[in-house]
């Protein structure tokens, strides 16, 4: 249902791009986006878009990243930019509606120079 691509090792200041591609009816009627949960901390949102475009994010990230839709691809994006140590941590992409939630595998993210 999610197929999660992107995230890596990159350096303090750096960018990358995560992709969660999401079948049909996911992308058309859930929310999607992205959790993350470093090492020894809880899972914490990151980002999310509604099926109606609408977008939230967590406050230490807000200026910084990014979360788009694309229709065509039904692909949501997390553009990651000026990244930072603390941005280390496993990224999960989810699909959510009411009470059915759905998850993708998780793919790294390290920054560290």
């Amino acid at each position: 249902q999610l197929v999660e691509s992107g995230g890596g090792l990159v350096q303090p200041g750096g960018s990358l791009n995560l992709s969660c591609k999401a079948s049909q009816d996911l992308f058309s009627l859930y929310t999607v986006g992205w959790y993350r949960q470093a090492p020894g901390k809880q899972r914490e949102l990151v980002a999310a878009i509604t099926a109606s475009g609408d977008t939230i994010s967590d406050d230490s990230v807000k200026g910084r990243f990014t979360i788009s839709a694309d229709k065509p691809s039904t692909t949501v994006n997390l553009q990651m930019n000026r990244l930072k140590p603390d941005d280390t941590a496993v990224y999960y992409c989810f699909a959510r509606l009411v009470q059915h939630v759905f998850w993708g595998q998780g793919t790294q993210v390290t920054v560290s120079s």
